[in-house]
């Protein structure tokens, strides 16, 4: 019998096409303990198919800092998935 890697428990801040989709800022996750930050945005894409436009643009943060899609998500992480901006001239 496999053992039991366990669960962890993310908040995600969502921006932009996220926020709109989800109609909140954040989301609780839980995921198995060291998923990749990008699970969340695999699991983002489950929900809401029409945010598969955005994968490839999409940066992540984890706790303030910008990180790779691979990086092991940790029980209690914040993580922000950045789709792309635009500004506007003024």
């Amino acid at each position: 019998m496999a053992k039991d890697k366990g669960q962890i428990t993310i908040a995600v801040k969502l921006f932009a096409a996220y926020q709109e989709a989800y109609n909140q800022s954040e989301i609780i996750l839980e995921l198995t303990a060291d998923s990749p930050v990008s699970a969340v945005l695999d699991c983002a894409i489950a929900s809401y198919p029409e945010l598969e436009q955005w994968r490839s643009l999409t940066r992540f943060g984890v706790n303030f800092h910008f990180v790779d899609p691979q990086t092991p998500l940790q029980d209690g992480d914040e993580v922000v998935l950045i789709p792309p901006v635009s500004g506007g001239n003024r």
